[in-house]
């Protein structure tokens, strides 16, 4: 007979630390190893940017991973980067954000580009969420997707000294290569 377990967010909060980062994916424990050099730096350029702009503007708050998403009990995301908007900060609670944040933003590496392009993807717009960042720090390129009828629809892809540009953040302007310095 052939039993699959199925993880819950109780397991989660159970789990040995490890440094390990782990999420579940409808019941599937996922276990993401360290970030890089690479991962590290774009996060915290990237961080900085959006810091500064959430702050200035008191448009609501910004966390950084590991920091739990809950969709369901069998469903619980740690992206990088997420932002809640000030009218909306009930969803959060003192160990998780509880449903979509307004903006995710997910650094793609090797053993997590499949997840972030693929279940991440499709049930960050399932879920609602408004604009998913995808950030890839081998080829340098910073993509937007904005929510819309059908799912999640790229609104632009930046490389180099192309302004990035937001549907969430109106007034934010920086060049993709400030994410890499």
């Amino acid at each position: 007979m052939n039993v699959e377990v199925k993880y819950t967010y109780q397991d989660l909060l159970t789990a040995p630390n490890d440094r390990h980062r782990y999420e579940i994916f409808e019941g599937e424990l996922i276990m993401t190893p360290a970030p890089s050099r690479a991962h590290q730096q774009a996060h915290s350029n990237l961080f900085r940017i959006i810091a500064n702009y959430v702050a200035e503007g008191k448009l609501g708050e910004l966390y950084s991973a590991p920091f739990d998403v809950y969709f369901d009990e069998e469903t619980v995301v740690e992206p990088d980067i997420l932002f809640v908007s000030k009218d909306r900060l009930y969803i959060i609670d003192e160990q998780k954000v509880n449903g979509a944040p307004d903006l995710v933003v997910e650094i793609v590496s090797a053993s997590t580009e499949k997840h972030d392009r693929g279940f991440k993807f499709k049930r960050y717009a399932e879920e609602g969420i408004k604009e998913y960042w995808i950030v890839d720090p081998t080829s340098k390129v910073l993509e937007v997707y904005t929510l819309g009828q059908k799912g999640f629809e790229r609104f632009g892809k930046y490389a180099g000294s192309e302004e990035v540009r937001s549907t969430i953040f109106p007034d934010l302007r920086f060049q993709a290569e400030d994410v890499w310095k």
